[in-house]
């Protein structure tokens, strides 16, 4: 059967339809499995997904003072911030923030990651790269997770 410019058609048989098929079913079948995956991660694994968030982004914003109402109330009882230490943080522009990868077990509460930053300091304008390796718990009466790591140290020992 020619189209309408007279060139033969192709039409395809039936038997050749039959991979596109099942290519179409395999990828159904995939795409339910993961919605599956999300759906069964729950209200711990997204309230650890906000909190890990927003410390994130408090810290690569310069946040420092929002940061450090994140982390485990006992931790901030513990080790109380000064005031010269938080003028510190201050002084640095962190410029990326990348998770590394890390590890959570949602049934006994706990959590951690490693994470790669870079810091600026402000009045030099030198750029290097922090690591800082993230420790979470999770609150059961509060319903949240805190940070128990403390604040990231950019200055090791300096």
């Amino acid at each position: 059967m020619p189209d309408t410019l007279g060139n033969p058609m192709h039409i395809p048989s039936r038997s050749s339809c039959v991979p596109n098929r099942v290519a179409r079913l395999a990828c159904l079948a995939a795409l339910v499995v993961a919605l599956a995956a999300c759906a069964s991660a729950g209200p711990k694994a997204d309230a650890l997904n906000q909190s890990q968030y927003a410390w994130s982004g408090a810290v690569r914003w310069g946040d420092f003072e929002g940061a450090w109402g994140l982390l485990d109330p006992e931790y901030r009882e513990q080790h109380p911030i000064t005031e010269l230490e938080m003028e510190r943080y201050n002084q640095i522009q962190v410029s990326y923030y990348r998770d590394n990868g890390g590890v959570r077990d949602l049934d006994a509460g706990t959590a951690a990651r490693d994470v790669e930053m870079g810091v600026i300091n402000r009045h030099t304008q030198a750029e290097r790269t922090a690591r800082y390796k993230e420790t979470w718990r999770w609150d059961e009466a509060a319903k949240r997770w805190w940070l128990t790591s403390g604040m990231p140290d950019f200055w090791k020992g300096q």
